[in-house]
């Protein structure tokens, strides 16, 4: 099981402390990836449903400061060596597919080939809304983007007609990604279960640390398995990736729940880190370690 943790992008720490700083200190304490968040623009009001609350609402400020993912990254890219990178998760309907594709490329020959990217169609209306992106045909536009940027890695992508996006013949997409990128499906809908399956290169899922659910978790990689074998694809090629809120100083809680996560299928578990407790990088790598080494006993 690969151990993974959140780098700050959004809130006061990336200017206090440095994205690439944080990203720095977390690879030299084990860490073997390191994720991002996206928001492009937040409303001063809300009344979307937030998915991930059991209220619905959403859990920050809306005037919270979010340093873009794929900036993020760049800087995360350039001071580390050896840490997976990625995004968990970035709204792809709302990015322009090929700038994406060409923004993606870059960061991933830049970190030579530790790119992935977690996916998610997307649940904010009203950001939507002040993106001038239909948000009710996020879903279609999701499949034509993921279609649209493995086309564009390939360096020359054949002409594409969609019904949301058209490329012409000719086109040329310098540089191509240092390796081949993966795509996580994030969400917890039917829909985007099997998306994780059909089309993706695997499932991220997100959970709190106080709601941890094994069931749930088994259910959606069972979801997703049966929409790979149904697309003609291996079930088994399937990376399921779970990003864990509400984990910092929660490392112990986190290390206990290791087995049956591992039982259930869950190959990664990235975690948050108490940035205002010395050494808890350290000791929260330790810990979730230390569960993981007796996996295999």
């Amino acid at each position: 099981m690969r151990i993974g943790a959140k780098v700050p992008n959004s809130g006061s720490l990336p200017a206090e402390r440095g994205i690439a700083a944080m990203a720095a200190e977390l690879e030299r304490a084990g860490f073997e990836s390191l994720w991002v968040s996206d928001h492009v623009v937040m409303t001063e009001r809300v009344d979307s449903r937030y998915p991930f609350a059991a209220d619905g609402k959403v859990t920050w400020a809306p005037d919270t400061p979010y340093f873009d993912a794929m900036i993020a990254l760049a800087s995360i890219a350039t001071a580390t060596e050896r840490a997976v990178i990625g995004t968990a998760v970035l709204v792809l309907p709302q990015r322009h597919p090929v700038v994406l594709a060409k923004q993606a490329a870059s960061v991933d020959v830049m970190s030579g080939g530790r790119l992935a990217l977690g996916l998610g169609a997307g649940w904010l209306a009203e950001e939507f809304e002040a993106l001038n992106v239909p948000f009710a045909s996020r879903a279609g536009r999701f499949v034509e983007w993921v279609e649209l940027l493995r086309a564009c890695w390939t360096g020359a992508p054949d002409a594409y007609e969609g019904a949301h996006y058209s490329l012409p013949a000719g086109v040329l997409s310098v540089p191509i990604p240092a390796h081949p990128v993966q795509l996580l499906v994030g969400g917890h809908s039917e829909a985007a279960r099997r998306r994780a399956g059909a089309i993706g290169d695997g499932w991220l899922a997100h959970q709190s640390a106080t709601a941890l659910d094994v069931d749930e978790l088994r259910t959606g990689i069972a979801v997703s398995r049966e929409a790979a074998l149904e697309a003609g694809r291996d079930p088994d090629a399937l990376w399921t990736t779970l990003r864990i809120i509400d984990s910092a100083t929660r490392a112990d809680v986190v290390a206990d729940a290791l087995p049956p996560l591992a039982e259930a299928g869950v190959d990664e578990v990235v975690v948050d880190i108490d940035w205002a407790t010395s050494g808890d990088a350290v000791d929260a790598f330790g810990a979730l370690d230390a569960a993981r080494a007796s996996l295999g006993r």
